[in-house]
């Protein structure tokens, strides 16, 4: 009797990359770098303590592509890091979580559902990766808009408006970045598999 090999198809882009300890602990690194250096592209919103950035769309990338424990364990790293003083907030700021800090942990949480969904083809076409990167949006609105609330005590309507309301449009474009790029990273993938 002989025994075939099963081939284990790749649930998310990272699964790709040989190895493993070695691997995993790299892809952590790279996505919490990542998100940094996204963070670094800042527009400021008028009379708004929350500017747009490159964040969620790096968050919500590493999410997909490493899946939800890497994505996860990235965006954690991101977080600690940069409250150890790492400058890779937005600005190049680091340190304890100011008004803004609801949205950098909605990273992670958000990471987690995304890298779930990318895991059973959430990031495979366009429109499911539109709609696995918009439920992540809205996990990273939640807990923002909420931290912004008691950060600041602005009441529901008014943290809607400062912290959520302006960067729905940005937001948009960068869920159709991500809808074009991680189905078309799969589509390499399986031309040279």
């Amino acid at each position: 009797m002989s025994v075939v090999p099963v081939r284990v198809r790749p649930a998310v882009l990272a699964d790709l990359v040989p190895g493993a300890f070695v691997r995993d602990a790299a892809l952590v690194v790279g996505g919490a770098a990542l998100t940094g250096l996204a963070a670094q592209v800042v527009l400021p919103v008028p009379g708004s303590p929350v500017p747009i950035t490159g964040q969620t769309f790096g968050a919500l990338l590493v999410g997909a592509a490493l899946g939800w424990r890497r994505g996860a364990l990235s965006m954690l790293l991101y977080l600690l890091a940069g409250m150890a003083g790492v400058p890779w907030f937005q600005d190049g700021k680091s340190g304890w979580l100011g008004v803004t800090g609801g949205y950098l942990v909605g990273f992670a949480a958000a990471a987690v559902l995304v890298g779930a969904l990318a895991a059973r083809g959430g990031d495979r076409t366009v429109l499911r990766t539109i709609a696995t990167m918009a439920l992540g949006n809205v996990v990273i609105y939640a807990i923002g808009v909420s931290w912004l609330m008691a950060a600041t005590g602005f009441d529901l309507g008014t943290a809607l408006q400062r912290g959520l309301l302006p960067f729905l449009i940005g937001d948009g474009i960068k869920i159709l970045l991500a809808a074009g790029l991680l189905p078309g990273a799969w589509a390499l993938a399986r031309k040279r598999s």
